[in-house]
């Protein structure tokens, strides 16, 4: 029997695309994983579509209600729940996500071969913008990463033991004993990513890039901020004037 490996998918008013993510998840390579999705106060038909997957699924689902609203809220009520029933690997995506198929079976390599966290790469999904669109996602991206790098707050000198690496919360792969002991994700409201990295970097080297832990991104946050706003977004300056996170 393979190491138990969890997915967790935090979902908030998602109705119209997490049956997309639970399809691509069902369409794994590797599908020895137990779902879990939580629900995070959705007033739509978020928790339906998950429980009518969950009949049909070919692997165990589990769907929860975080009742307190944030994505940090959510995923950490998964992957707590996770961890309470045996995972020993956690891996995370969000519901309007779409994992490629080898998704689940590059983080339990990764994690095999001794990373604590692993960080998969992002790509703008091919249905909600033309190429221009996708090319504008990917340069934000690498304009974010780089300046994640440079950033002085991320330096050695203020007690991080790895670099800083471009790190999206719909990507990503821990073990349960990393997450336990950096105090698990921050229980507030998007942006949480650099805030959890950070975390982790203060408490071990094993930080991991998988190129063949691919995810394709949701581009609903350009098309609702625009590139400045979704620019200010990646460099964790919040919403500013557009309110609730649009993803």
């Amino acid at each position: 029997m393979s190491t138990p490996l969890w997915v967790v998918v935090p979902a908030h008013q998602e109705a119209a695309r997490i049956g997309a993510t639970l399809e691509a998840l069902a369409a794994q390579r590797d599908r020895d994983f137990t779902l879990v999705v939580v629900d995070n106060a959705s007033t739509d038909a978020t928790a339906a579509v998950a429980h009518a997957f969950a009949r049909r699924a070919p692997f165990p689902v589990h769907v929860l209600s975080e009742p307190e609203k944030g994505v940090g809220c959510a995923v950490d009520t998964g992957f707590r729940f996770a961890i309470g029933r045996g995972a020993v690997l956690l891996a995370r995506t969000d519901a309007d996500c779409l994992p490629r198929p080898g998704w689940t079976a590059g983080a339990r390599g990764a994690l095999a071969r001794g990373a604590g966290l692993v960080c998969g790469r992002i790509d703008a999904r091919r249905d909600e913008h033309g190429p221009l669109g996708r090319a504008v996602f990917r340069a934000l991206v690498r304009v974010a990463a780089f300046f994640g790098r440079i950033r002085p707050a991320h330096h050695h000198r203020h007690g991080y033991l790895a670099p800083y690496r471009m790190h999206a919360g719909n990507n990503m792969a821990i073990t349960a004993d990393l997450y336990d002991a950096v105090g698990g994700m921050p229980r507030r409201p998007s942006p949480t990513d650099r805030l959890f990295l950070n975390r982790v970097r203060r408490h071990t080297t094993a930080i991991v890039r998988a190129r063949d832990m691919v995810v394709e991104n949701s581009t609903r946050r350009l098309r609702a901020y625009g590139v400045v706003g979704t620019a200010r977004w990646y460099l964790d300056k919040g919403p500013g004037r557009h309110g609730e996170d649009p993803r």
